[in-house]
């Protein structure tokens, strides 16, 4: 079974949001890389990741996403994530992950794209 990797973009809220499907791994990892940065050249200091639909995460994946945590905080910007299963289930492998590798505390993690990009809502526990 192939899973066919996906970004798609839009706007909410005064927020970018990247839309991520699949799976985010060596081969697909380069292409979040680059509409991350394609967004802060387009001067867009404020996105939320929406990795609701990803499937599986090697540590390329993660590499991508703390340097898209650095990238924003060197810019003063803000980086929201959405992670599967609302970031909180153990049953998440991108949450688990995460939790492993003891970076999920580094991300301020939504429930939806809706809460992500409301002023004064508190991300979701570590």
């Amino acid at each position: 079974m192939v899973v066919a990797f996906k970004v798609t973009g839009g706007e909410q809220g005064g927020w970018a949001v990247l839309q991520v499907s699949g799976e985010l791994d060596l081969v697909t990892s380069p292409v979040l890389r680059q509409r991350v940065h394609d967004a802060v050249a387009e001067g867009r200091h404020s996105l939320v990741l929406d990795l609701s639909e990803v499937h599986f995460c090697d540590s390329s994946g993660v590499g991508v996403l703390i340097a898209a945590r650095r990238l924003f905080r060197s810019c003063r910007g803000n980086l929201r994530l959405i992670l599967p299963a609302r970031g909180a289930v153990d049953g998440s492998h991108v949450n688990r992950v995460l939790g492993a590798l003891g970076v999920r505390r580094l991300f301020d993690v939504y429930g939806d794209v809706a809460e992500a990009v409301e002023d004064g809502t508190e991300p979701l526990s570590a």
